[in-house]
Parts: C-alpha cells; structure tokens; sequence
C-alpha cells in the first residue's frame, strides 16, 4: 500500500496526473479517501521526480503531514471553552491576519502563501469547503484567482450544492466514487490478513473506515448492544443507553446504530433516524447527555414498537 494510504481509485489519480489546474475541489462521501487524494495531489507538485513516487523526501513528508509547503485547513469542532462547537465553521481570521484580532490562529492561508516554497509549490488544503462562509471565502478569493508562487488549492467537500460558487467555479471538478468490493476486500486482506463482512459492509466502499477499523468495530458492538437492550425491556434499554453515552463517539456511534437497524423495515428505520438526528441536535445544544439518551432509547423503543 502506498504510503498516502490510497485503497483503489486508479481512475481518479490518472485524472489527477494529467490535469492541469492550480485549483481542486474533491467531492465524495466522507472517509472514501479524499483526503488521502489531497495529500496525492500535494505529492505530485512537489515530488522530487514529479510522480507522487511515494519514496522521496517531499512524499514521505506528505504522507506524514510534516510538509513545511502544505497547509491543512479544517473547521473548527470545539469552541475556545472545549466544548463541541454547534456549527462548524472555517472562519475568515484563518484566511488572512488582518482579520484575526485575538491571534487564535499560528498561520493564516494569504500571509503563507505570500512566503515563497521550499521545494516546488505550496499547496493548502481545506478539508470541508462547505464551511467556509461568504466572509472566509471573499477574503481568499483574489488569492485563489492570482495564486502567489503558482501556489495550488485543494478542496474537500461532501456536497457540491453546498459550496460557494466563487469557491467552485475556480475549481477542477473531482468525484471520488466508493471503491468496489472487491478492491476493499483484499486490502482489508492485506491490512490484517481476515475478511470481516460486517466491516466491509458498514464501510460501504469507504477506505477510511478500514485504517479506523478497531474504533468501528467498538463502535457497532454497542450498538448491537442498545438494540438488543432496546428489544428486551425498559430497564434494558435505559441500561444500554446509559452505557453508550459514557462511551459515545459522535464520529461513529450514530452511524453504527443507524447500521444496526439496516435489517428492520423502512419504516422503523426512518423513525430511528428521526430520532438518532433529534438526539444529536440536543446534545449540540449542550442538553444534558443522560436525559438526551434516555429520551432517545424511548423513542427507539417506540419505533420497534416496544411501548
């Protein structure tokens, strides 16, 4: 496996290395490896052999996102207090220095580029382009269209629909599809040697989920766990719901329980996602956890139809 972690996806990086553009914007489902195509494109600007080898100095500090040319811009997920932030947002105090009057930010993208690259081309890549706002995105806009030192922009995002016009319109469109089955299947071969049907079936042509494998496979045993919790009887069900929160990764587990629920009828499953969204509303407004589980163990009783 190369060292950008890329599983499959051939067509896409063919596409990549004959393309010409300063500007990429990655479409995809989240985890289905754009990120590690970002990190494809970096090394093909400044690969020592201009190849993305995978081997030279420049590619093995991409891969280890140690790159002194390479920025990586995301949104914020926690608030200054170190609680989850309601609404991810890239800010504009990250774009330029003149807008970050509390200095919340070490390296802001316009001051960076104006400083030349050490090897080639410095790129910058935003992982979650529907996040920058209007504000962000008008700050980055001359750069973007007049990029300083033939600086090169990549772009992440899960939905083109959401992603400023003046963000894509400058850009090379890219769609990273899911990797086929049988592609998944031998690098979950060669990554641990043992198939694993559940896991490839929640990974649904997803690379990422396989290189966070153990956290996933922690994360659909508890869900197994509530549901079974939930089909039993009420202090069953308030029991598993009180385990989970204490353990409740907000990156997997809503994902996992809405898995586990793949073999019920539709309609228990749309009422099991109503109320899985409902839950994580509350807990972005800082509700309290116990009551939101407890609340949600209910309502998924509900729609299995345990009253």
């Amino acid at each position: 496996m190369n060292p950008f972690q890329i599983i499959g996806h051939q067509q896409v990086m063919h596409t990549l290395r004959t393309q010409s553009a300063h500007a990429f914007l990655l479409l995809g489902p989240q985890r289905v490896g754009r990120k590690a195509l970002a990190h494809f494109i970096a090394a093909l600007a400044n690969c020592a052999h201009g190849t993305a080898c995978g081997s030279c100095p420049s590619c093995l500090a991409i891969a280890r996102d140690t790159h002194t040319d390479v920025m990586f811009v995301a949104p914020k997920s926690e608030t200054s207090t170190g609680k989850q932030a309601r609404r991810k947002i890239i800010p504009v105090k990250v774009i330029t220095e003149r807008r970050d009057e509390g200095h919340d930010y070490d390296q802001h993208v316009v001051e960076w580029l104006q400083i030349a690259p050490h090897t080639r081309r410095k790129v910058v890549i935003f992982d979650g382009a529907e996040h920058l706002n209007a504000e962000a995105a008008n700050a980055l806009l001359k750069t973007l269209e007049e990029p300083p030192h033939r600086a090169m922009f990549v772009f992440i995002a899960e939905d083109q629909q959401l992603v400023l016009p003046t963000i894509m319109s400058r850009c090379a469109r890219i769609f990273v599809p899911p990797v086929p089955e049988a592609e998944m299947h031998q690098a979950l071969l060669h990554l641990e040697n043992q198939i694993d049907p559940d896991l490839l079936a929640f990974a649904a042509g997803r690379p990422g989920v396989l290189f966070e494998r153990e956290t996933v496979r922690e994360a659909l045993v508890q869900a197994r766990e509530l549901v079974q919790g939930l089909e039993s009887s009420m202090l069953d069900a308030l029991s598993a719901a009180e385990k989970l929160e204490k353990s409740f990764n907000p990156e997997w587990h809503p994902e996992a329980l809405l898995f586990a629920f793949r073999h019920h009828p539709l309609s228990v499953r749309a009422r099991a996602d109503q109320a899985l969204s409902e839950a994580l509303e509350r807990l972005e407004q800082y509700a309290n956890p116990a009551l939101v589980f407890q609340v949600l163990a209910l309502k998924l009783r509900e729609a299995l139809g345990r009253v």
